[in-house]
């Protein structure tokens, strides 16, 4: 059903944004190098490498569903923000400051600690703050703000590495700048509606915990996590493309930041304009929409003769990201109690982080016994279940 947008965007919403654009040009610059630093620099083996990177990420994941929880708890989602950005800052001057291995293993500690506290509060109070015809626009510009800080992030990292001849520790250094700067601006510049509530006796309003709220985030909010379980789990990752670019049509290794920079270059361009058009036209046609354009970015990628018609699957790859992931979300704040909104984003999480494993299991399996054709083939199966699934279940998510 058609709405009209009367509501502007709040500045605390802006703000969000743009300190999660900070944030991610610091975390591209410094880990998009880390794991060479591990190698070349440290002579950390391969291997550990990858089960260090492994491990941390598994553990973001379990954070954001915790800090998720707390904030509904706390009644205070800004506090729990700050300190999450406050350990990032932490971690980069670590880095910077001390050679070894213990180091790089804290920060990174850090890293993805400060990444998981501050991610599903930081969403549920976008959530908090949109007027109610908004939200798509609202969760959509935070998306493209963000994202766009990966893009940047990667192109001052290639900048930085050059001007200082190749030397980490100034990288790392230079990389506490914004992150210290998108501190700065959720500490200045943005509002908890909830940071003021207290009960008569002036303590401080909260939230207590109960296993019914699992039930109260109601059927059609368990229904889509389980579409979002499947449709996750046609997402092969952003290794493969570059694997399929490099390995299949020969794309020269320096050249294969290209694939990232496309790849968030569109899922930047499209979340906002996808979001503020679903609050006007609504949001499951936009979902299907993205369910849609990851088949045909399966086919773009798996049936392409030479690399240009791959990076049209590259492209296609990055859009149905922006599209969906800003539906997802503005979806959950559309039907999940007020209350439980960081609970109901922190198990997003959590069931994408297990569908994204599931992806990675999938797509490596496929790929061994077969091919790199065949993964995304089957990539592309699992996108049409999972729009068949939306289909079916339609009416039973729908807003009541």
């Amino acid at each position: 059903m058609m709405m009209k947008i009367k509501h502007k965007i709040p500045l605390s919403i802006w703000a969000i944004g743009l300190a999660s654009m900070l944030l991610n040009i610091s975390t591209v610059m410094v880990f998009g190098i880390a794991a060479l630093y591990l190698k070349q620099i440290l002579g950390v083996a391969t291997g550990v490498v990858l089960l260090i990177e492994g491990f941390f990420e598994a553990m973001a994941y379990l954070v954001k569903l915790f800090s998720g929880v707390a904030s509904d708890y706390l009644r205070r989602r800004k506090s729990i923000i700050v300190w999450g950005f406050a350990l990032t800052v932490l971690a980069r001057p670590l880095l910077a400051l001390f050679s070894s291995f213990g180091a790089v293993l804290s920060a990174r500690l850090l890293d993805r600690l400060g990444n998981g506290i501050q991610s599903t509060p930081r969403d549920a109070l976008v959530g908090d703050l949109a007027p109610e015809d908004a939200k798509g626009a609202c969760f959509g510009l935070r998306q493209s703000l963000a994202v766009s800080g990966s893009f940047i992030g990667g192109f001052l990292g290639i900048w930085c590495m050059i001007a200082s001849n190749q030397n980490f520790q100034t990288v790392f250094m230079l990389a506490s700048i914004p992150a210290l700067l998108g501190l700065s601006i959720v500490v200045f510049f943005v509002k908890d509606p909830h940071e003021d509530e207290v009960t008569a006796d002036k303590k401080p309003i909260r939230h207590p915990i109960h296993l019914s709220d699992l039930k109260r985030l109601g059927r059609p909010y368990w229904i889509l996590m389980a579409i979002v379980l499947v449709f996750m789990s046609a997402r092969v990752g952003e290794s493969v493309l570059v694997l399929h670019a490099t390995g299949t049509f020969g794309m020269d290794q320096s050249f294969s930041h290209a694939i990232l920079i496309l790849y968030n270059g569109m899922n930047s361009l499209c979340s906002y304009p996808v979001g503020y058009l679903s609050d006007r036209f609504g949001r499951y046609g936009f979902l299907c929409l993205s369910f849609i354009v990851l088949i045909l970015a399966d086919c773009f990628l798996g049936f392409a003769k030479d690399l240009s018609v791959m990076m049209i699957g590259v492209a296609l790859w990055g859009i149905q990201i922006g599209m969906s992931q800003s539906m997802f979300l503005s979806l959950i704040a559309d039907n999940v109690p007020e209350d439980l909104r960081g609970t109901g984003i922190g198990f997003f999480y959590l069931i994408s982080s297990l569908a994204l494993f599931l992806a990675g299991a999938i797509g490596g399996f496929v790929a061994h016994q077969f091919n790199q054709f065949a993964t995304f083939i089957a990539s592309g199966l699992i996108s049409l279940v999972a729009l068949l699934m939306l289909g079916i279940f339609y009416k039973k998510i729908q807003k009541s």
